[in-house]
Order: C-alpha cells, then structure tokens, then sequence
C-alpha cells in the first residue's frame, strides 16, 4: 500500500473513490443507473436543526420503520465495520479541504467575511469566514458518516460531534492563521489531525493545506510525511554552528522569552499560521520554529506529526516532550521544533533548557 499522502496510481480506484462508493448507494439493479461516486461529497443539503452525528447508518441499512422494515435491515453488509485506512482518511481530508479552499475564496480579506457571529468552541471569536468553512467540512463529514464511518470531530467553532464513536478523533481548525484570512493576508491554512486517544502520543494522521498556493502536507505515524504527494527530505543546514531562520509564533510580551535566541538567530519569520510554520520547519524551510507563547496544543498536532515523520524533534521550550498532552483547547505549551535534531540541540541550549 502506498505511504499516505501519495495519490493513487492508474491501476485501480483510489481510497477516495472507495470511500465515495462507500457514502453512495449499494450495486444498481437491473435498469437503475448507478449514482456517480462523486455525489457522495457534493455539498449537503440536510435540515440545519438535524444531529450529524444522528446522520450515521451502516451502508445498506435504512433507517428502522417499524416491523415491516425489519427484513430490509439486514439487505446490505455492515461497512461500518470496515475502518478506514490512514491512507482513506489522508483522501478524505484533502477533498474537505479542497471544498473549504473553494467555499472561502470569496471571503477572503472582505468585510463580510469578517462579519462576528459569536465565540467558538475554543473560546476565539467566530467570524463568517469561519462559519462558512467548519460549515462545509462538518456537512462533508456527515456524509461521510452516511456512508458507514465512524468517527467524532472536535472543531475549533462547533467543539465536539460525534459521528457513531468516540474514536478515532479528527481534530479540526478549518482555517487556521483566520487573522491573517480576515485582513487579506495571503498565509492561512486547513489543519486536520487523527487521534486514536486524547493525546499526543495517540496522533496517527496529520494534513495541512495551504488555502492559498494549494500546498499540500501530509503524514501517517509511520508512515512518513510528504509534500504535495512527495516525501519530504529536509533541506540540509549549510552551517550546524548556526541557525540561519528562525520562524515564530508569539505575542510582544511572549517574545522576550526567546530573546536570545531572536539575537542568535540571522533571520526571523513570522508567519501567523502555527500550521504552516512547523509544516515548513519539518521542510527544513525554517532551521527552527519557536513559539514562546503558551499555544493551544491542538493548533499544532497535524505538523508536529508531519515534522516527527521526517525524523524531526518537537518539545516545549524547556525540552519537556509533548507525547502525555491532551489535545483539549484547554490545555497549552510553549514549543521549540525543528527537522534536524542538531538544530533543535543548539537552540534549547541557546534558551537555556534541558
């Protein structure tokens, strides 16, 4: 089986199509014509007061409608219980965002978009352009649970929905760097992660997108992570004595706890997106990424799988590992990342750390 992240070669259908056929109809009878696989994630048009998570109902089972329907019950297979691979989910998640890429185009540095609607679940305030992206990667998740997985979401506006199980966990941040989004900055991203616990120890899929070049990145544990469907090889350090780009993530006050390592450092980056930024430290774009600032470990759990999978180091600022954190929004760390452990040596010893 191919490592995730690369596309599906010509010699057959691919996960995502295996998936579209799972959220579609059963086998056509004779002279019926076959839905196209595709209709399984054109956008939802359910009631907007209707559960997702009540959407759920094992392909080929019809909702019960009392004795009479019983004997229809068990006419097709239970593909609930045929999980989806790394692989299947990598596919999934990169056609939401590719539908979540087309939906806020429009919105993008506009007054509308920036429009407040009300707090999100993870305690930042919710603008348009916000809503209308979780809006249509939740209704994509629901059909996807229509088709038989099984899965919750926990989203950075909506919070936790359940879609037939507790596990595995998608994490959802449908545009992350929204600042950036809102003032028409081109830097913001999709951030989809896949847990089978609560912590970061439990990540097993990790997917970035670019909204605005299309840059893909991608990772399964063990698998290895790539870029645009290729693996990711980190661009080499010309000089290991030295840290030549230096990305962050902080507030003013934040900053000075990095102050000598902002003084050692020959360049500075700051990209307003936690997603991108360690997505290209795990490049080797960034020699290191520092985030001074306590971040909410959930914005960061896609790339630190990615920057992990390129054999890359990621801690808090002190050298604590992040493995025992729980992905909650409540829960922050500082973090110190890099793809070449030399690098990442250099600059906890620069801060003082263990």
């Amino acid at each position: 089986m191919a490592a995730a992240g690369r596309r599906p070669g010509r010699a057959g259908p691919g996960p995502a199509a295996r998936l579209r056929d799972r959220a579609g109809s059963a086998r056509p009878r004779a002279g019926q014509r076959r839905r196209s696989p595709a209709a399984a994630l054109q956008p939802w048009s359910g009631s907007p007061g209707i559960d997702p998570a009540r959407l759920h109902q094992p392909s080929g089972r019809r909702p019960d409608r009392g004795a009479r329907g019983d004997h229809r019950a068990r006419a097709g297979p239970a593909l609930a219980a045929l999980p989806l691979t790394d692989r299947d989910w990598v596919e999934l998640f990169s056609a939401i965002a590719a539908e979540v890429r087309s939906a806020v185009a429009p919105l993008i540095g506009t007054e509308g978009g920036r429009q407040e609607i009300a707090t999100g679940a993870g305690g930042d305030r919710t603008v348009e352009i916000d809503r209308r992206a979780e809006e249509v990667a939740m209704a994509a998740f629901a059909r996807a649970a229509a088709g038989g997985a099984t899965f919750s979401v926990l989203s950075e506006e909506a919070g936790h929905r359940p879609f037939g199980a507790d596990y595995p966990l998608v994490l959802l941040d449908p545009i992350d760097g929204s600042l950036n989004a809102k003032q028409g900055v081109p830097c913001y991203a999709v951030m989809l992660s896949l847990l089978d616990g609560p912590r970061v120890g439990d990540l097993r899929v990790g997917y970035v997108l670019n909204l605005v070049s299309g840059d893909e990145f991608t990772a399964s544990k063990g698998g290895g992570a790539f870029r645009n469907g290729e693996p990711i090889l980190p661009l080499p350090r010309p000089d290991p004595e030295r840290i030549e780009v230096l990305a962050l993530e902080s507030s003013p006050r934040s900053l000075f706890e990095a102050e000598e390592l902002v003084r050692r450092a020959a360049k500075l980056r700051i990209l307003g997106s936690m997603a991108l930024s360690i997505a290209h430290a795990a490049t080797g774009g960034f020699d290191v990424f520092c985030s001074p600032l306590r971040a909410r470990v959930f914005d960061m759990t896609a790339s630190v799988l990615i920057l992990r999978e390129v054999g890359g180091v990621a801690t808090d600022l002190k050298g604590r590992a992040l493995d025992e954190l729980e992905v909650g929004f409540e829960v922050r760390t500082t973090l110190l990342a890099a793809a070449d452990g030399g690098a990442h040596r250099l600059a906890l010893e620069i801060l003082g750390g263990d």
